[in-house]
């Protein structure tokens, strides 16, 4: 009875066994290949599957999805021989996993290696600033030789990035000392560039600055000519409304003429040509026949006898005379002043009036 029980309990355990091997499930975007007796016979879908156990041989599951792969930096040469450390990304998927694991043994290191000599063969076709710039063009250059060769091993290469590029560290610094140089340059030139801009915008100022000022100026004497132009106009028909007598305007003339000499640092002064005429004037004004005062009148009504007009008589004769001889002498001096020159006077004999002394001489001969 035992052995019959475990017996009957070994065949259960063979069948369920064998059950279990028979039945395969596989994930979604995975896919196992199986083999027939050493030989390839289909490929697992996701989903639930049955094989052959004991017969057929099922390999671990391949992933369907897209895969990124980090390569370590790889040491690379530029044209200008100048050794660089470039780290790639790649991102690749499995689209045949017959192919993926029956034409090649490792794809991950077989599409590591293809990586580094085509990144090799492209990056020693450039200089090292070429390099730093061209991260594109190494790009699609990367990915177009990856593809093609890639493609007979069920892989498609998607994308294949430089995640950096280092130079050696001497070729750092001296980069950096030339960014800073450009910077500096760059500086320099904007600054120049607003001297240059502040100046010329000052000399604008002051070139408008000194049109309006001159303009100004231009429309002020404009102005102040026309205001004396209009006060000489006023004075001049003034003179002509109100007609002065020659006479007058020779006593006027007369009275200017000390007002020459009131200079404290005057020592000598010119007696212009037009004296004489002014003089003749006043002359011929004094010889003419003065009209008789209230008080000549009365001369002969207060006397009483006519000795007292023959007094008034001869005083008037006497002043008369004396006007006639300072005339005489004033014409005789001006008359010399313009055939000589000028003649220097003092500050005594250029202040003198002539028509004050026949003034003081009329009084002093007044009885």
């Amino acid at each position: 009875m035992d052995a019959l029980l475990i017996a009957g309990l070994l065949i259960v355990l063979f069948a369920v066994f064998t059950v279990m091997r028979s039945v395969r499930i596989v994930p979604q975007a995975r896919a196992r290949n199986v083999e027939r007796l050493g030989r390839y016979h289909s490929t697992l879908k996701p989903g639930l599957n049955f094989v052959i156990p004991y017969i057929d041989r099922v390999y671990p599951m391949i992933d369907l999805r897209e895969q990124v792969v980090s390569f370590r930096p790889q040491p690379v040469i530029t044209e200008d021989n100048l050794v660089v450390e470039i780290d790639t990304v790649l991102y690749f998927q499995v689209t045949d996993p017959r192919a993926a694991a029956y034409e090649i043994a490792n794809y991950i290191q077989a599409v590591e290696q293809l990586t580094v000599t085509t990144l090799r063969n492209v990056v020693g076709s450039l200089d090292l600033e070429m390099t730093l710039t061209s991260r594109d063009t190494i790009n699609s250059q990367l990915r177009g030789v990856l593809d093609e060769a890639t493609g007979k091993w069920g892989i498609r290469v998607n994308r294949v990035e430089i995640k950096a590029i280092d130079p050696p560290k001497s070729i750092k610094e001296a980069m950096e000392k030339q960014m800073r140089a450009e910077r500096d340059k760059r500086a320099a030139i904007l600054t120049a560039e607003g001297q240059r801009q502040s100046q010329i915008l000052t000399a604008e100022g002051d070139k408008q600055s000194a049109i309006l000022r001159a303009e100004g100026d231009r429309s002020a004497a404009i102005l102040k000519a026309q205001g004396q132009s209009q006060a000489i106009d006023e004075v001049f028909q003034a003179v002509h409304r109100n007609d002065p007598d020659p006479q007058l305007l020779a006593y006027q003339y007369l009275q200017v003429l000390p007002e020459l000499a009131k200079g404290q640092g005057n020592t000598f002064w010119v007696i212009p040509s037009e004296v004489t005429s002014a003089l003749q004037g006043v002359s011929k004004a004094f010889t003419e026949s003065l009209p008789r005062s209230p008080a000549t009148r009365e001369v002969p009504a207060l006397g009483e006898s006519g000795g007292g007009e023959t007094s008034a008589r001869e005083t008037a004769a006497r002043e008369t005379a004396q006007a006639e001889r300072a005339a005489a002498e004033a014409v005789a001096e001006a008359t010399e002043a313009d055939t000589i020159g000028p003649r220097q006077l003092g500050p005594a004999t250029a202040a003198a009036d002539p028509l004050a002394d026949l003034q003081r001489d009329r009084h002093r001969t007044t009885p």
